[in-house]
């Protein structure tokens, strides 16, 4: 008998309505928490066009559907290349969807821990300034 096919992250975390959830939990701390000004401060004051890149981009990440991401044409980094992102900005992103995602029901705690440092990687790589040097730009 042939080993049943591995289930991907996208469908163990529970699919579109999850990720939607953790999306919109994110932004939604962004723009409430004043813990997250600085990186709140980094966006444009509609959220729905990033909201919706993050959206795609976790989607296709977790192994779901794709297409939506790969229109875009562009990498994660080199869409955040020109960000004024800051070890405190990184960590604010982090932490946010670290609470973002242990906010949802029935994630795995073990898979949404490295889901987690996965995305802390990603974030931290996209430091391009100095802690003495904030200046944020708008994504």
């Amino acid at each position: 008998m042939a080993d049943p096919a591995p289930i991907l992250p996208y469908e163990a975390i529970g699919g579109a309505p999850a990720v939607s959830a953790i999306v919109s939990r994110f932004y939604a701390l962004m723009d409430e928490e004043t813990d997250y000004a600085p990186l709140r401060a980094m966006h444009a004051a509609d959220l729905g066009p990033v909201a919706e890149g993050l959206e795609q981009f976790l989607t296709a990440w977790l192994g779901g559907p794709s297409q939506a991401w790969m229109a875009r044409n562009a990498c994660v980094m080199s869409l955040h290349r020109g960000l004024a992102v800051t070890p405190a900005i990184a960590g604010q992103w982090v932490q946010a969807m670290a609470r973002a995602v242990a906010a949802q029901p029935g994630i795995d705690p073990r898979l949404g821990e490295a889901m987690v440092a996965r995305l802390a990687q990603m974030a931290h790589a996209m430091i391009s300034r100095p802690a003495s040097q904030p200046a944020p730009d708008m994504l």
